[in-house]
């Protein structure tokens, strides 16, 4: 069985919506009177990605994504616009790539009988352990 290659999904940069903020944190003057971060927002519903991928990221469980479908990043770890700019953009586009697959469905299998063989073998140990804390006999 081979891996199939993960496919490449473009990002159409006239649908990501990117402004400058203020970074936050320490900084001394600069960070007070430079707006170096960037704040990228794309809307999933409105983007022209394949519907199922669209569906997939929809559905993760990510505090950045809005309840109107809104990705938000905040990219500031970096000293210039630029660089955030491309930082933003790069966690886009990994974030869409981590979904860019469907999951491999889940095909139910049966416990081995060496399997079923531990677990009562744990099950009766723990048993004997647990025995041992009962009131001593005279």
């Amino acid at each position: 069985m081979s891996d199939a290659a993960v496919p490449f999904i473009a990002i159409d940069e006239a649908e990501v919506d990117i402004s400058a903020i203020r970074a936050q944190g320490a900084g001394g003057q600069n960070v007070n009177k430079v707006s170096s971060a960037i704040h990228l927002r794309y809307d999933i519903p409105a983007s022209s990605l394949p519907d199922d991928v669209k569906e997939r990221l929809l559905a993760l469980r990510d505090k950045r994504i809005t309840a109107e479908g809104v990705l938000v990043i905040k990219a500031q770890s970096h000293r210039t616009q630029d660089m955030n700019r491309l930082d933003a953009y790069a966690r886009l586009q990994d974030i869409v790539q981590s979904v860019a697959l469907p999951p491999k469905p889940r095909r139910a299998t049966r416990p081995t009988r060496a399997s079923k063989e531990r677990r009562l073998q744990a099950k009766s140990q723990r048993s004997a352990i647990k025995e041992l804390r009962g009131k001593a006999l005279d």
